[in-house]
């Protein structure tokens, strides 16, 4: 995945802009592709591969900005916004909805190649995360319904017998469930475990400390 050949996305609608670019970068051995508006993006159905969305600030179906925001939450590549009307309050509204970058136009060509490899690089990072979060997930499903109720209980550092007393079952049960989890969830030790729990953002609501002051 780290190594797949990326994708460069260009929405702008001056067709001779997005000729200009896609030509500039295949020169330069990138694939690009072009959409004359964000409903003929959407409408593409993407590869699975290492991407970069340079996005005009200015569309004809709905303003680059706002487009941004909605699709903040869906699976979209960075995105490097170029204008030729740019101004601080939108630069400034851009970076902080996520954007590698904001490039008025015109732009250098190492500016531009600057910004898309460092938004294709971070592309990489973010699907490398999003598959190990899903084997994580796909971990977590393998699980009986008590031992999603004794992981987070391991994962909160009590120590076994306060978690048997917790769930209202024996010691020796509980090693084993304990046992289960960390076969299960490939667990190499208990800070390994930790970090899977934090990493699916599995709510933690007891601590070993709240549960000895109980005794």
């Amino acid at each position: 995945m780290t190594t797949a050949e990326p994708i460069v996305f260009i929405v702008d609608d001056d067709h001779r802009i997005r000729e200009a670019l896609c030509e500039l970068l295949m020169s330069l051995g990138l694939r690009a592709l072009g959409f004359g508006s964000a409903a003929e993006y959407v409408a593409f159905s993407r590869p699975d591969q290492p991407a970069c969305l340079v996005l005009d600030v200015r569309l004809p179906d709905i303003n680059g900005l706002e487009f941004q925001e909605q699709i903040a939450d869906g699976d979209h590549p960075p995105i490097v916004f170029i204008t030729g009307h740019g101004d601080i309050p939108s630069s400034v509204r851009a970076v902080k909805g996520g954007a590698v970058d904001f490039l008025a136009k015109p732009f250098s060509e190492s500016e531009l190649i600057e910004a898309i490899n460092a938004a294709v690089g971070q592309d990489r990072i973010s699907r490398v995360g999003r598959a190990e979060l899903a084997r994580l997930r796909q971990r977590l499903s393998s699980l009986t319904p008590r031992e999603r109720e004794v992981l987070p209980l391991v994962a909160s550092g009590l120590l076994n017998k306060q978690a048997a007393a917790e769930l209202g079952i024996s010691e020796v049960t509980l090693q084993i469930h304990r046992g289960r989890i960390m076969q299960k969830m490939e667990a190499a030790s208990l800070a390994d475990l930790v970090r899977i729990v934090e990493k699916l953002e599995i709510p933690i609501t007891h601590s070993r400390h709240a549960g000895m002051a109980s005794k």
